[in-house]
């Protein structure tokens, strides 16, 4: 696992092949990068990364420069791994909650400018994650949720796009409130 741009740009982050998750591969993430830079620039957000897995996306999150980013992850190894990767890093401004996402998004009271969603694909509420999570993006803010492709979120009020990478799906939603 890399670090695609900013100021960690190329470290790289053994991922042990016990875990269950996998990294968003660097094509998708540099594409979904590229596509986020056009709804809003990174430097000086606040950005919560939900099922964090690896950390992949809270470590480019930060590497491009949010202030403050979040991470919501529930199992032990994964967070474990995720705070030696920000530990290496020396990035103060990372927090990360090893926690259930749905318990998390039920008890937030805050709001973020980038939220990122990468539930497993074989979870069987991944459909309701985006009205979970969008009321705590806050206005002009953009959600990405990695899913399958047997996913379509279109008909959501705050859709704006679909992007495809080879089997690497993403929704975007935008809070023009």
């Amino acid at each position: 696992m890399r670090i695609i741009t900013g100021k960690y740009k190329g470290r790289h982050f053994e991922v042990p092949r016990s875990f269950k998750a996998r990294p968003t591969t660097d094509f998708a993430k540099e594409n979904i990068f590229n596509v986020m830079m056009g709804y809003m620039d990174f430097e000086g957000k606040s950005a919560l990364d939900l099922f964090a897995g690896t950390g992949s996306i809270s470590l480019e999150l930060l590497s491009r420069g949010c202030n403050e980013v979040v991470s919501v992850e529930l199992d032990r190894d994964h967070a474990r791994f995720i705070s030696q990767c920000t530990a290496k890093l020396a990035a103060e401004n990372h927090v990360l909650i090893r926690g259930d996402v749905f318990r998390y998004l039920k008890s937030c009271r805050r709001q973020f400018d980038i939220i990122f969603a990468d539930p497993p694909y074989a979870l069987p509420t991944l459909a309701d994650v985006p009205d979970k999570a969008l009321p705590l993006l806050a206005p002009e803010g953009v959600m990405i949720m990695e899913h399958g492709k047997q996913h379509d979120f279109s008909s959501h009020p705050l859709f704006r796009e679909h992007r495809a990478y080879g089997s690497v799906n993403f929704s975007i939603f935008r809070n023009n409130a």
